[in-house]
């Protein structure tokens, strides 16, 4: 069963657009759009399972130059 999460960012000033690229680049990232708010950007991410989804969460996002913060709502069902 696959994993799903929802992603918010919120990027330094002037990363915006660098920070869509990675996202949009990543295989695992279903999703990806600019906002206005809060957050500068929300990404819809799909793994195979929850390990796979951990891993993208937990090391790869942290390392794309220019995230600031990051809000993760995984999606579930019912």
């Amino acid at each position: 069963m696959s994993s799903e999460a929802f992603v918010l960012f919120k990027t330094k000033t002037s990363h915006e657009q660098s920070v869509y690229i990675a996202l949009r680049d990543n295989p695992l990232v279903t999703e990806t759009h600019a906002l206005y708010g809060e957050y500068d950007l929300i990404a819809r991410v799909s793994a195979e399972n929850q390990k796979d989804l951990s891993k993208l969460l937990l090391s790869q996002f942290r390392k794309i130059e220019g995230v600031k913060e990051t809000q993760t709502l995984i999606a579930v069902d019912y």
